[in-house]
């Protein structure tokens, strides 16, 4: 039989074709995050478009134009809208243009970051050293990428636990621990720190979760007093968890007085800076999160309030022998060389769970030579004024509620006419909230605080005006009329 090269390929038959398809790509996309605030913040996704996404698996090939069409058609209206100006939900950044261009260019060139001898693993380097000086942790830390805020809390918490006693948990497991042991952190702390606890085999018991003071900070003299406690009744306090910025309110714990307290008991001491650990950028905030460069690991999200596109975290942790010892397995195929492909000094699959890592470095290593990261300082004291203005309009408005203290860039408010409380009150502002997001006007979130429910707004927003946070409050007490009758 004769040799032929005639082989296929998924490299486009027309180079051309696909040139200008993804030319024409660039032009829908970049249009449509310049217009997008002529867009509603939210809108739902019709039942005939979902239904498109119950098709069979395609066997036979769409082409490339039809299926960029069908992304244009069944995609991109129907966005979660946390690109827009008035998105304020959860907590999520915006992302940028050449944040994208960096996605694009990182699956273009398309390495796995797990190790070996090739020059993205010196991008991701250098971006994990930057990280390394926003909160001022030494230059010899140990860190990685990673998806986001709770991975990078896994990380930090997985070093902690391999290394709160001379047991070998790689090895023994959590069995051979010689006592439980036990982590602490406000009530306020995300709940990632409750999952870790649970993938680590600890369980949910093994972390308690200490009462904060009137500003929504760890306790500190009921942490001392648990700590004790659970020393007294045999068990190995491990680790206190700082949060530099809780999810709730924005609170953030004394980071300073947390790190004298692990020092005096000889716990780690982890901070969960996804929320607020970049204030450290802040010329005017940064005093808020003093203390932080004084933590064993830190956990960062960068596609938060530095607006890197999803998704982009990074943990870091001081002692770098730890957390390589906590994560490196080097079997036969992952040897490393002294010279070629499997050389090298830079393998970031022994400082976490992963191999087979993408080239999320590029995004963030083009932002942050695009803006320089004083520009992002002088966005996060843009956005803690604009949640201050926030919080002055409803103080302005009779009929809305300020619910927390605001530290950083978190409003927690209610619609709250006279005559009317719980539980109408907390089912009048659920109902408000939904008709909000559904008038496409803005989306805030929701939260429960002292058992009260409020809205949320989250102000990680680079596109916010302040014109914006009035359109917000007029909305609000516009329905809330509606909703509530002439009692206002």
């Amino acid at each position: 039989m004769p040799i032929t090269d005639v082989t296929e390929t998924l490299d486009p038959a027309d180079w051309e074709a696909m040139r200008a398809l993804a030319h024409r790509a660039v032009d829908d996309g970049f249009n449509w995050l310049q217009t997008v605030r002529d867009r509603p913040a939210w809108q739902p996704t019709p039942d005939k478009v979902i239904a498109e996404f119950h098709r069979p698996l395609p066997q036979e090939p769409q082409g490339a134009e039809s299926a960029y069409q069908d992304f244009v058609d069944l995609v991109l209206p129907y966005p979660l809208g946390n690109v827009h100006p008035r998105f304020w939900a959860w907590y999520m950044g915006n992302g940028t243009p050449l944040g994208a261009i960096g996605d694009f260019l990182a699956a273009i060139v398309n390495p796995n970051m797990g190790g070996g001898n090739h020059v993205a693993n010196h991008v991701e380097s250098q971006v994990v050293d930057w990280c390394k000086e926003i909160v001022g942790l030494p230059l010899d830390s140990g860190g990685l990428l990673v998806s986001g805020g709770s991975t990078a809390n896994l990380v930090g918490l997985t070093v902690a636990r391999n290394t709160a006693t001379a047991a070998d948990v790689r090895v023994a497991g959590v069995r051979g621990l010689p006592a439980p042991l036990v982590f602490y952190a406000s009530v306020e702390a995300h709940s990632c720190m409750q999952k870790s606890l649970e993938l680590l085999g600890l369980g949910s018991g093994a972390l308690r979760k200490v009462a904060v003071n009137a500003e929504y900070q760890i306790d500190l003299n009921a942490l001392e007093s648990v700590i004790g406690a659970d020393r007294a009744a045999g068990l190995v306090p491990a680790c206190v968890v700082g949060n530099a910025g809780t999810i709730n309110t924005g609170a953030v714990d004394d980071l300073a007085a947390l790190a004298r307290i692990c020092e005096r008991h000889k716990l780690w001491f982890h901070v969960d800076g996804a929320i607020g650990a970049v204030v450290a950028l802040a010329p005017k905030h940064r005093h808020l999160v003093a203390g932080i460069e004084e933590a064993d690991s830190v956990a960062l999200d960068l596609h938060k309030w530095l607006h890197v596109p999803f998704e982009a975290g990074c943990a870091l942790v001081r002692d770098r022998g730890a957390q390589r010892a906590t994560f490196s397995l080097t079997p036969e195929y992952l040897q490393h060389a002294a010279r070629g492909l499997a050389s090298g000094p830079i393998w970031f699959s022994e400082f976490g769970p992963q191999l087979s890592r993408g080239f999320r470095a590029l995004k963030v290593w083009l932002s942050f030579k695009e803006h320089g990261l004083a520009k992002f300082g002088r966005l996060i004291d843009q956005n803690i004024a604009q949640a201050h203005e926030l919080a002055a309009l409803v103080r302005a408005e009779p009929t809305l509620e300020l619910m927390a203290p605001v530290v950083l860039n978190i409003v927690c408010f209610r619609y709250h006419p006279a005559g009317v409380a719980d539980p109408e009150l907390s089912a009048l502002n659920q109902e408000l909230l939904i008709r909000l997001h559904e008038s496409g006007i803005a989306a805030p979130s929701y939260t429960t605080l002292n058992g009260q429910y409020c809205l949320r707004a989250a102000l990680p927003n680079h596109r916010t005006q302040s014109s914006d946070l009035r359109i917000l409050t007029d909305a609000v007490v516009r329905i809330g009329r509606e909703l509530s009758g002439p009692r206002t």
